[in-house]
C-alpha cells in the first residue's frame, strides 16, 4: 500500500519548499517481542516486561544512561532514530551501536513503514508535534498488538506528550521516575537533569562550592541571528577556541577574517567556551589588548574562579593583579602584536566526556542522598565541572568519566553528570585508558561480525593466487624490509637489483590489504571508523585485527605474501627511466631493524648481496633526498621520545630522544617516492575523486614567532618560500650542538597540519605539499595502519583496471566526510601518542629526581618554557613564586626576547642553556606533574 507524507524544507536561499515522499506500507514488520503470538519471533529481542519506548529527547540527552546494561528491553522507533540522526550524529551512532549489540535488547521498529503505525503529517503540525504523535501511535499499537502479554511503557520528559499519552490510555513516565523505580540509586548519577529542573538547585549549590562569596555573572551569549549578522558585517569573528596547555586562563582563536590569532584572556572573556568550541569573538578596544609575552604561565594550584574577575568589561575597569599574575611584568615594546577579544557566542559546542577525579576538598551539599561535588579533569584546559552523586565515598580514589550538560551564566562552573568509573587513580592501566578515552580512541575488541570477514588461519598464498595473471611473481627477487625493532605489522618491503646495463631496478612492495578488506563489509566499515592504528608507549591499538596485521598481510621474512608493488628503473644518478605498478607475490629474505640495516651498511667487511643492495639503495636515496631538498623540501625536527620498557612490568626503564639513522632516511625516501608516483597515477585517472594529502603553506603570521626568535639571536631567516626557508635553516648553525635542531623544532611548530582531501574539492594549486615541496602527494605505503592507504590502493587498482572503482567514489560528499574523519582520527592518534609519552615520563621520573641541561624556547612574564634535549621533554620554569614582591618583579624585552629582573642583576634569553631540576610533584590532589625548577 502506498502512502505519501508532505514536508516543508527551507532551502539555502531561504525559501520554503514542499516535498512529497511516497512510502510503501507493509504488514510484515515484526514487533520484536518474544511474547507475541502474531509475529515471527525468530528475530525477537524483547524478552521481559515492561517493553520501553523512548522519545527523541530521552535518546538525545540520556545516552550515557541508555548505555548502562541496567536499561534494556527497549524499542527504538525509526521516527525517533531519524530525528536523532538529524540533530546529533554522535548520539545516533552510539544508539545504533546498542541496537547492533547482540548482548543488549534494543530493537529497531520501522513504525513509518508499518501500515498500522504510519502517521501522515497534518497541515500546520510542527515537526515536534508530528514526531510525538507518531511515537504515541506506535506505543498504542504495541499495547494493543501484544494484548496484555507484556506491558508497554512510554518514557518521555515532555509534559504535553506525557499528558496526551496518558489520556490515550498509554502508560507513560519521565526518565527520572522510571530510573528511581529500578531501585539502583547509582543509576541516578547518570541522569542529565534538564536546565529547567536543575537550575534552582544549581544556583543554590554554587555558593557552597565557591571559596569566594562574590556573585559571578557571565555575559549572555548573543542569539545566532545576531551572531550571523555580526559575522557578515565584520563586527564578530569566527574561529576555533584553543586553550593554552600551560595556562587554562588564556586561549587563542584563529580568525580568517582578520588573518591573525585573537588572544582571549580570562574566564570572563572566554564566557563559558570550552577548548575546541567554534566561537564568535568581538575584539576588545586596542588599549585592552594583551601582548603575548606579557601573558603568564599559570600555576597548577591557581583557583580558576579568581580569574573570572580578571578581564574588565569596559575601558574604565582596570585589570587587577591576582595570584594568576605572578609578578607584574612590563613590556619594553608597548605595541601589542596580537589583538585581544571576548567570546560573545558559541556557534558549535565541542563538549564531550572528560576523564578525571573528584576534588577531595569539595564541600558536600545537597538533599535526597545526593552530594554536590566538583570534578577535576585530567586535561588542565577544562574547567572544573559540578556534578551530583550518591557514591562520593566510592568515587574519591577513582578516575571517572563525566559529561557536561549545561553551563548557566550565573554559575562559576559547568554542570555535568557522572558516566562511569575507569579505575584506581595512579594505576598505569587506568591512566592509559584515560589517554585513549580523552582522545576518542576505540580500543574495544573487534566484533564477531568483523572477525568473520577474515580468512581462516593458517593462511598461505594459494595456487589460484599464483595462477592469477594480474599478479607478478617476484618470489625470486631479493626483497627485504627495514623497520623499528620488534615490528610485527610490516607493511612495506624493498628491493634494489643492479642491472647489466648499469642501471637499477628498485621496488617498493606494500602489503595488499585490499585483497582481504572488501568495500562495504563490517571489516571495512570498522577500519574506516578507526581510521588509523594508534601507537602508545607500551602497546598498539590496531586499525585491523591482528590476524591481518601480524600474519596474513605482514611482509614477514621467509614467507610468501601478496603485495602491491611500485617498480622503477633508475639510473645510478637516481633518475627514473620507467615506472610500473603491479599486484605481486613476494618472499622477503630478511626483516631487518634500522639498527641492523645500518650496521650492515657501516661494516666494510660485509660484501654479501643483501648488504650490497642496501648500500646501493642508500646511495640512490641520498641523491633523491638532496634533489628533494634542492627543490625546496624542508628538513624539520620534532622532540620524539623513545622509552625502554620492562617486558614484565611494562614500566619505563630508560628514556631518551629518538635517534634517526641513514637507514631510517633511506626507507623514508623510497616511501615518499612511491607515494608521489601513486598520487600522480590516481590523479591522472580520477581527477575528481582521488584521496590526496596536502600541506598548506604557512602564513607570515604563523611564522612570526620563529622570525622573532631568530631576530633576537641575530639570525636572518628567509620565509618567502619553502626553498628559502630550507636554505636558511641549513645555514642556522652555532657553537651549541643543539642549536640547529632547536631552530628546526621551532619551525615545525609554526607549520599547519598536513591533511587528507578529495581532489574534486580543491583546485590543483591547492594540492601542493609545502613541507615536501611536492605538487601531488598521497599515502599508499601503510595500508595495514592507515585507512587512507586502503582507499588509495582501491583507486590505484581501478586505474590499472584490476578492480572496478567502488560506488562510494561517485559520492563526493561521502568522500569528503571520510577525509574529514581520517584527519580527525590521525590527529587524535598523534595526541594519544604524546599523552602516552607524558604519562610514562611521569612514571619514569616518579622516583628519579634528576638534574639536566635545558634550552629556553619561549619567554613569558613570570618565567619561560624550556626544552630538555636529553629527554625530549618540554615544560614551564617559574622565575617567581606566589606573593613575591619588589625584587621579584620582571619585565619582558620583546625585541631581544629576554626576561630581565627589575634590578638588572639577572636576565634570561631565548635559546639560552640553563640547568634545571626535574621532579614529580602533586600540587593538586590526583594531578601529578613533572615540575621543572631552575638551578641557579
Amino acid at each position: 500500500m502506498l502512502q505519501s507524507n508532505t514536508f516543508s524544507r527551507k532551502t539555502k536561499g531561504g525559501r520554503i519548499r514542499k516535498e512529497v515522499r511516497e512510502v510503501y506500507l507493509r504488514d510484515d514488520i515484526y514487533c520484536g517481542a518474544t511474547a507475541c503470538k502474531i509475529c515471527d519471533a525468530s528475530g525477537a529481542r524483547l524478552t521481559s516486561s515492561p517493553i520501553i519506548i523512548l522519545d527523541t529527547n530521552v535518546v538525545l540527552h540520556q545516552i550515557d544512561l541508555l548505555e548502562n546494561p541496567a536499561i534494556d528491553n527497549v524499542v527504538l522507533l525509526s521516527v525517533v532514530l531519524n530525528e536523532v540522526k538529524n540533530k546529533n550524529m554522535a548520539v545516533y551512532n552510539r544508539i545504533l551501536a546498542l541496537s547492533k549489540n547482540s548482548l543488549r535488547k534494543f530493537y529497531v521498529f520501522s513504525n513509518q513503514f508499518h501500515k498500522d503505525t504510519f502517521v501522515k503529517r497534518m497541515d500546520g503540525e510542527s515537526p515536534n508535534d508530528f514526531n510525538d504523535r507518531a511515537i504515541r501511535v506506535a506505543s498504542h499499537w504495541y499495547q494493543t498488538h501484544l494484548g496484555g502479554a507484556t506491558s508497554i511503557l512510554l518514557i518521555t520528559n515532555d509534559r504535553e506528550n506525557k499528558r496526551k499519552a496518558i489520556e490515550e490510555g498509554i502508560s507513560a513516565e519521565t526518565i527520572q521516575s522510571y530510573v528511581k523505580s529500578l531501585g539502583q540509586p547509582e543509576l541516578l548519577d547518570l541522569l542529565v537533569n534538564p536546565a529547567s529542573e536543575s537550575e534552582g538547585v544549581a544556583m543554590e549549590v554554587v555558593e557552597d562550592l565557591r571559596p569566594s562569596k562574590i556573585q559571578v555573572v557571565y555575559p549572555e551569549h548573543k542569539p545566532m541571528s545576531e551572531i550571523t549578522s555580526g559575522l557578515h558585517r565584520g563586527i564578530y569573528h569566527q574561529g576555533k577556541l584553543r586553550v593554552n596547555r600551560y595556562n587554562s586562563f588564556e586561549a587563542y582563536v584563529g580568525s580568517e577574517s582578520i588573518g591573525d590569532e585573537i588572544i582571549i584572556y580570562g574566564r570572563k572573556n572566554m564566557n563559558r567556551a570550552f577548548d575546541g568550541d567554534i566561537v564568535a569573538v568581538e575584539l576588545l578596544p586596542q588599549d585592552q589588548w594583551h601582548e603575548e609575552k606579557n601573558l603568564s604561565i599559570a600555576d597548577e594550584d591557581d583557583e580558576e574562579e579568581e580569574d573570572i574577575r580578571l578581564a574588565p568589561s569596559s575601558a574604565d575597569d582596570a585589570p587587577r593583579t591576582t595570584n594568576l599574575e605572578v609578578g607584574s611584568a612590563t613590556n619594553m615594546n608597548s605595541t601589542p602584536s596580537h589583538p585581544s577579544g571576548r567570546v560573545v557566542g558559541i556557534i558549535k559546542r565541542n563538549w564531550h566526556s572528560y576523564c578525571g577525579s573528584l576534588e577531595p576538598k569539595s564541600k558536600p551539599a545537597g538533599t535526597g542522598g545526593f552530594t554536590f561535588v566538583l570534578f577535576v579533569s585530567k586535561d588542565r584546559r577544562i574547567p572544573k565541572i559540578r556534578i551530583q552523586t550518591r557514591q562520593l565515598e566510592n568515587l574519591l580514589d577513582k578516575r571517572i568519566i563525566v559529561a557536561v550538560d549545561s553551563w548557566d551564566r550565573r554559575s562559576s562552573y559547568p554542570s555535568g553528570h557522572y558516566v562511569r568509573v575507569i579505575g584506581e587513580i595512579g594505576d598505569r592501566d587506568t591512566e592509559s585508558e584515560v589517554v585513549l578515552i580523552e582522545n576518542d580512541i576505540d580500543s574495544r575488541p573487534f566484533s564477531a561480525q568483523v572477525l568473520s570477514c577474515l580468512p581462516p588461519l593458517p593462511w598461505s598464498v594459494s595456487s589460484e593466487d599464483l595462477a592469477n595473471p594480474i599478479r607478478l611473481d617476484l618470489r625470486h627477487v631479493r626483497v627485504f624490509s627495514v623497520d623499528p625493532p620488534g615490528c610485527k605489522d610490516i607493511d612495506d618491503a624493498l628491493h634494489c637489483t643492479a642491472l647489466p646495463d648499469g642501471n637499477y631496478e628498485v621496488g617498493v612492495h606494500i602489503a595488499d590489504v585490499t585483497n582481504f578488506v572488501y568495500p562495504g563489509t563490517p571489516l571495512d566499515d570498522e577500519a574506516s571508523q578507526r581510521g588509523t592504528s594508534v601507537y602508545l608507549v607500551e602497546r598498539r591499538i590496531d586499525m585491523l585485527p591482528k590476524p591481518l596485521t601480524e600474519d596474513i598481510c605482514s611482509l614477514r621474512a621467509d614467507v610468501e605474501r601478496l603485495a602491491f608493488s611500485v617498480i622503477w628503473k633508475m639510473t645510478p644518478e637516481a633518475e627514473i627511466i620507467s615506472s610500473k605498478f603491479t599486484k605481486s607475490i613476494i618472499k622477503s629474505c630478511a626483516a631487518l631493524s634500522y639498527v641492523e640495516a645500518q650496521a650492515r651498511m657501516d661494516d666494510s667487511r660485509l660484501m654479501d648481496p643483501l648488504t650490497t643492495d642496501l648500500r646501493n639503495m642508500n646511495a640512490l636515496a641520498k641523491i633523491m633526498r638532496q634533489r628533494r631538498i634542492d627543490r625546496g623540501a624542508l628538513t624539520l625536527a620534532s622532540a620524539e621520545v623513545k622509552f625502554q620498557i620492562d617486558t614484565e612490568t611494562h614500566d619505563p626503564l630508560d628514556i631518551g630522544m629518538y635517534q634517526i639513522r641513514e637507514a631510517n632516511q633511506m626507507v623514508e625516501e623510497f616511501m615518499l617516492a612511491a607515494n608521489v608516483s601513486v598520487a600522480k597515477q590516481i590523479r591522472d585517472y580520477f581527477p575528481s575523486c582521488s584521496l590526496l594529502r596536502r600541506h598548506p603553506t604557512p602564513t607570515r603570521e604563523m611564522l612570526e614567532p620563529l622570525l622573532r626568535t631568530a631576530a633576537a639571536i641575530g639570525l636572518s631567516l628567509d620565509v618567502s618560500s619553502s626553498k628559502a626557508l630550507a636554505d636558511s635553516l641549513d645555514h642556522a648553525v652555532g657553537d651549541d650542538p643543539y642549536f640547529n635542531k632547536l631552530i628546526r623544532i621551532l619551525a615545525t611548530r609554526c607549520m599547519t597540519q598536513a591533511v587528507y582531501f578529495c581532489s574534486g574539492d580543491l583546485s590543483p594549486p591547492e594540492y601542493h605539499h609545502y613541507g615536501l615541496a611536492a605538487p601531488l602527494y598521497t599515502h599508499f605505503t601503510s595500508p595495514i595502519r592507515r585507512y587512507a592507504d586502503v582507499i588509495v590502493h582501491r583507486l590505484l587498482s581501478a586505474s590499472l583496471e584490476i578492480d572496478k572503482l567502488p560506488t562510494i567514489f561517485q559520492d563526493r560528499a561521502q568522500l569528503t566526510s571520510i577525509a574529514d574523519n581520517l584527519n580527525y582520527r590521525h590527529r587524535n592518534a598523534q595526541m594519544a601518542g604524546r599523552a602516552s609519552v607524558e604519562l610514562h615520563t611521569l612514571i619514569y621520573f616518579r622516583n628519579r629526581p634528576t638534574d639536566a641541561e635545558a634550552r629556553i624556547v619561549k619567554i613569558r612574564s613570570n618565567g619561560f618554557i624550556v626544552f630538555v634535549p636529553k629527554y625530549g621533554i618540554e615544560g614551564p620554569v617559574y622565575l617567581t613564586s606566589k606573593g613575591e614582591k619588589g625584587g621579584g618583579e620582571w619585565f619582558v624585552d620583546e625585541e631581544k626576547q629576554k626576561i630581565v629582573k627589575m634590578d638588572n642583576t639577572i636576565s634570561y634569553s631565548i635559546l639560552q642553556p640553563v640547568r634545571i631540576h626535574m621532579e614529580v610533584v602533586e600540587p593538586q590532589p590526583n594531578r601529578p606533574k613533572l615540575q621543572l625548577t631552575l638551578i641557579i
